[in-house]
């Protein structure tokens, strides 16, 4: 019975390193290669640990790095839709779901149903640690693009009423971190 469980977790390991080939439209920082999702979760990740004092509320960091390590696994098979994409909106989508379910499906079902869980929350972002976790998000690829000189801004037109709409949600998380991002978003359409 153990060596089954374990067998089907070196399967999940194997398969979510294909998350190292789903390449993000930001890019590293002072950099012109673009980061794919097994990056961008890793600092999260470490965002997560060295941020957490600045969430609103008390948080289980244990959860949210969960949440941070997890929430682009399903990309793997849904593809990054990149947050400012006119075409596709950056939501929770069915395809997402389907996803989520086949590669946390590798697992056992008791395992499977907990990532699958995390997942959910942090989609509906709702819970404390879902809050912070997305206040995460969306800070990383911000601290990319002003060190890029606009990034992603630049390169695809992005208004910054239309940046500031997609970040909004950062403030139910963290509201030390949020007034640190909106500074930062005004200089940086100040100065491009």
């Amino acid at each position: 019975m153990q060596v089954n469980e374990l067998l089907k977790q070196i399967e999940f390991i194997k398969e979510i390193d294909k998350l190292k080939y789903i390449q993000r439209k930001t890019k590293l920082f002072n950099s012109d290669r673009h980061e794919n999702d097994a990056e961008h979760s890793w600092h999260l990740a470490m965002m997560v640990l060295v941020l957490a004092e600045h969430s609103n509320e008390p948080i289980d960091v244990l959860k949210v790095l969960k949440m941070v390590l997890i929430h682009d696994i399903v990309e793997i098979d849904a593809g990054d839709t990149f947050l400012y994409d006119t075409t596709k909106n950056h939501v929770n989508t069915d395809e997402e779901f389907i996803a989520a379910q086949r590669i946390f499906g590798i697992l056992s079902p008791k395992q499977a149903q907990e990532y699958i869980d995390i997942w959910l929350e942090f989609e509906e972002g709702k819970s404390n640690e879902a809050k912070f976790a997305k206040t995460m998000d969306r800070l990383q690829p911000i601290l990319q693009n002003r060190s890029n000189q606009g990034g992603t801004w630049t390169e695809y037109n992005v208004s910054y009423e239309t940046v500031f709409e997609k970040i909004k949600g950062m403030q139910k998380g963290s509201e030390s971190i949020w007034q640190y991002t909106i500074a930062e978003l005004n200089e940086a359409f100040e100065r491009n």
